[in-house]
């Protein structure tokens, strides 16, 4: 049995997957510690896993980042991106250490494995001297730069050609020395006062440095790189356990017309008017049957952004167990939460996204070109711009096939659980630091 200390960011989307993994490694016969966020301590107990609560410098609630990142919303674009990725990932990064660090004075852990976004782990994995294996887990799709690749963020399709490349190396050269440059600053500087800086990578290349990252998706909806770095490993997503979820009394709505999800993901729904009531309203004379989504938000907010009435043809809840519902599912309309996407696809569901914050631009992105679904190019879709894509997403074939695609691509996979256990069983302890 080897004893691992696993460790993520106090968000959702991050803790979810590292949740399933620990519960896996956990059935697996392993000792396994949670440290993230203090709201995550039950969870963290029904998978079986002993905790470890992050330090106040560290841990925010996901669900009212307002008292963490005042004035949030009143910002756009890059200068929205460069604000929530100092303030969420950042700034958290020295009390994320010293937390990481007292958990390993206290415990000798056979391995660290973190979520690619918790910088806390940064020292650990650029200081010489002996230590236990530090794997990462990608959550997001992988934000590592190239030439052959557009910043990630941008939205940009990769390109093939000379010129696309030129065109990379260009915007890549244009961020980092301009509008990006304060977010290198401050990651260095968090490092710097710890003795350990300044960071042998920029920020989008953090998940390089681990020892082994193990990215949770495939091949097929990411795009290819000919310098990707031989420790990242495609293992396909994790599956979703959520004990919270309804039970089988759920049942969807009668008729056989074809089922659309509608969901705004468990991050960045705090105004469901931006996706579910345009989606709710747009599909409601549609010959479809809807089941929408607040993701754990009250259902009361879009009843009454719709006058108080939901469509005759909609049914609304804030969860709805996945395993019952992408199996019976036609088209998702989706904001673009990675993890949501990967769970459409492993169903053979195209997906229509409509994202605009945090890394969802970025997945609509890899959706498009993929083929298996439709990027609405924006975070708040017009009523006439979801019925139309949902209309093409199911009248037009190739978006099903290229999910069917994607869908045999993740069947083919093996347990992501396995192939982190397997590397954890390895117990290699690691002499001195590697900078790729």
């Amino acid at each position: 049995m080897s004893k691992v200390l696993l460790l993520s960011s106090p968000i959702f989307g991050h803790v979810s997957p590292v949740l399933s993994l620990g519960r896996g490694l956990a059935e697996r016969g392993h000792r396994v510690t949670l440290l993230t966020g203090s709201k995550y301590a039950a969870s963290a107990a029904g998978a079986g896993l002993d905790f470890l609560p992050l330090p106040a410098g560290a841990d925010y609630d996901d669900a009212d980042l307002e008292p963490w990142l005042p004035r949030r919303h009143h910002r756009t674009r890059i200068a929205a991106g460069r604000y929530d990725i100092t303030g969420m990932f950042v700034r958290p990064l020295g009390a994320q250490h010293e937390a990481l660090a007292a958990a390993m004075a206290s415990t000798p852990y056979d391995a660290v494995v973190a979520d690619t976004a918790f910088l806390g782990v940064l020292p650990l994995l650029t200081t010489p001297g002996p230590r236990p294996p530090v794997l990462g887990v990608s959550v997001t799709p992988l934000a590592l730069t190239s030439p052959d690749c557009a910043p990630f963020g941008s939205g940009l399709a990769p390109g093939r050609s000379a010129f696309a490349r030129m065109r990379n190396r260009q915007i890549y050269w244009a961020l980092r020395h301009g509008p990006l440059r304060p977010l290198q600053v401050a990651l260095d500087a968090q490092l710097e006062a710890l003795g350990r800086g300044p960071s042998p990578v920029g920020y989008f290349d953090v998940a390089g440095l681990f020892d082994r990252t193990f990215h949770l998706s495939v091949p097929g909806l990411e795009y290819p790189r000919r310098d990707l770095p031989g420790s990242i490993v495609f293992t396909g997503p994790l599956p979703v356990h959520r004990p919270d979820l309804p039970g089988p009394a759920w049942t969807p709505p009668p008729g056989d017309a074809p089922l659309v999800h509608v969901t705004q993901g468990t991050f960045a729904n705090t105004d469901p008017g931006h996706l579910l009531v345009p989606a709710l309203r747009a599909l409601a004379d549609e010959p479809v049957r809807v089941v929408a989504t607040t993701g754990g938000r009250p259902v009361e907010e879009v009843r009454a952004l719709l006058g108080g009435t939901v469509p005759a043809n909609a049914q609304l809840s804030e969860l709805v167990p996945y395993a019952d519902l992408l199996p019976r599912t036609a088209v998702m309309v989706t904001n673009g939460g990675w993890g949501g996407v990967q769970h459409a696809l492993t169903h053979g569901v195209p997906v229509v996204v409509a994202g605009a914050s945090e890394e969802k631009p970025e997945v609509a992105a890899r959706v498009a070109w993929s083929g298996a679904g439709l990027d609405l190019r924006t975070g708040r879709p017009s009523e006439r711009r979801v019925r139309t894509a949902v209309r093409t997403a199911l009248r037009r074939p190739r978006y099903r096939e290229a999910a069917a695609r994607l869908r045999a691509e993740l069947d083919a996979m093996p347990d992501p659980v396995d192939v982190v256990a397997a590397t954890v069983a390895e117990g290699a302890r690691v002499p001195a630091v590697r900078h790729r």
